[in-house]
């Protein structure tokens, strides 16, 4: 049953070929099977799983109209709330905290049937590339159990290429979808900024979190997207516009289309990254797409330019995390000083530290207009330059990241590490739409990713020219050997 996409899992289930609960079983098996090699769950919820997929049978027999997502397990990364369930944000700070109230996603899910299989691994609050900053356990790659699976969905990815679970949702500040769908050789889209509600999602960045889909494949994440893409009245970045149809327009030709590239941005690719990179461009040319190179030389200053952005926002949206209103209190304070002080220094990894110390540095008196305000004015000319390139091209072509998977513990350097998002924090500051896509392997069958991003609220073409390329390469049908059967 692994082998069946969440398409092919919906289908079957809604003509009475399987039911619900053999795939909460199957699922439940393979988890128990497989995921101790991985450490893709922080914990599943096994009897309300079981009580879903006894529910929704009974739905069937009775005659009542399926939703969308009907008999589809789905994963859910452990910043977004399930009403009752733990949220950690793969943090101690939050190991007791229970969320009262469902995420507007959580809903919108179990309203068309899916099946909540449990919480994802993450780096803490979701800050990191590697998933090696959870304070409960690493994640490792499905595809070599010595490398990370990217972050900070890292959990998310992996348990849908080790195919525990057909679709997860994760979050993506800076390319926390997309670069661990890379390296995990499966597909993270990111939507346009608004276009998901983030009601219900722990904030790390608000101005550059986006809720998303990771999936085996196009359809899936496509499918996942028609559920997810609707108003939420409690979120005030959500934009108010009208559902649409992704997956009828997923079968259109590019033939004819424009695919920009910004050739002078990817000097520095790793040789084997670009060689990839490069025959990903041949596929879309034999497609019968033109490409054209677009000026996007703004984006080399885009990590330094998100660092500051996203620091500043996470010092402000973890000030809530206190030792009063949410979490684990200190037991060795002993005065409201002391709650403050020792909560926040136990609770709290050294990642999460770095980032709210280098947050509130930009934000202080005497620096605020020499870091922040300086960093917004050149957010801005990024968005207009995106603007100009959208005008030459339907969507712009780059690599998911400048090379594939390291193994844990390789990566030493911060800075190395942060550099890892070069080519996905565009699309956060910018507020587009970006997905990536399996593009091949390199020697070590380690795998690569393409990025596709489109202009703000084109999700739906960004997702047609990823099955245009997903149906030529054929690369999203690979499971990685370990986990086949």
């Amino acid at each position: 049953m692994h082998r069946l996409s969440a398409v092919d899992l919906r289908d079957r289930f809604v003509k009475g070929e399987i039911s619900a609960e053999s795939i909460a079983e199957s699922i439940l098996q393979r988890i128990a099977a497989h995921d101790p090699k991985i450490g893709a769950f922080l914990h599943f919820e096994e009897e309300r799983l079981k009580k879903l997929a006894k529910r929704l049978d009974e739905k069937r027999k009775s005659g009542k109209p399926l939703g969308k997502m009907a008999g589809i397990p789905v994963g859910i990364k452990d910043n977004i709330h399930i009403k009752g369930e733990i949220t950690t944000c793969g943090s101690l700070f939050l190991k007791n905290y229970r969320a009262p109230f469902d995420a507007t996603v959580v809903r919108l899910l179990e309203e068309e049937d899916a099946l909540l299989v449990g919480k994802m691994n993450l780096d803490e609050f979701a800050m990191g590339s590697s998933t090696e900053n959870s304070a409960y356990h690493p994640t490792k790659n499905p595809w070599d159990l010595n490398c990370s699976p990217g972050g900070s969905s890292g959990g998310s990815a992996a348990a849908v290429a080790a195919r525990l679970c057909p679709i997860t949702l994760g979050s993506d500040t800076g390319g926390s979808i997309r670069q661990p769908a890379a390296f995990c050789g499966i597909v993270g889209f990111k939507p346009t900024y608004g276009r998901v509600s983030r009601y219900g999602l722990v904030a790390f960045g608000s101005s550059l979190d986006q809720i998303g889909p990771l999936a085996t494949n196009v359809k899936d994440a496509a499918l996942t997207m028609e559920v997810l893409g609707r108003h939420c009245p409690n979120d005030s970045t959500s934009l108010n516009l009208p559902g649409e149809n992704y997956l009828a327009s997923l079968e259109s030709s590019i033939q004819g289309t424009a695919i920009g590239v910004p050739w002078s941005f990817l000097n520095d690719l790793e040789a084997s990254a670009k060689e990839n990179f490069l025959a990903s461009i041949e596929v879309f040319k034999s497609l019968g797409a033109e490409i054209v190179d677009v000026d996007l030389n703004l984006l080399k200053y885009s990590v330094a330019i998100y660092y500051i952005l996203a620091t500043a926002e996470a010092s402000t949206n973890l000030a809530r995390f206190d030792g009063i209103r949410y979490g684990v209190r200190s037991s060795r304070a002993q005065t409201l000083d002391e709650v403050y002080e020792f909560s926040k220094q136990e609770g709290f990894g050294p990642e999460v530290k770095k980032r709210i110390l280098l947050g509130t540095y930009v934000l202080s008196s005497g620096f605020q207009d020499a870091y922040y305000r300086k960093a917004q004015k050149v957010r801005a000319q990024i968005i207009a330059q995106f603007k100009k390139a959208f005008s030459l091209c339907q969507v712009i072509a780059m690599p998911s990241s400048p090379f594939t998977t390291f193994c844990l513990g390789e990566m030493k350097d911060p800075l190395q590490m942060y550099l890892q998002d070069i080519y996905t924090i565009a699309a956060n500051m910018a507020g587009l739409p970006a997905i990536s896509v399996p593009s091949g392997f390199n020697r070590e069958k380690r795998p690569f990713g393409l990025q596709i991003l489109g202009p703000q609220c084109r999700d739906g073409e960004v997702l047609r020219f990823a099955y245009a390329y997903e149906q030529k390469t054929k690369y999203s049908s690979h499971i990685p050997p370990l986990f086949e059967v």
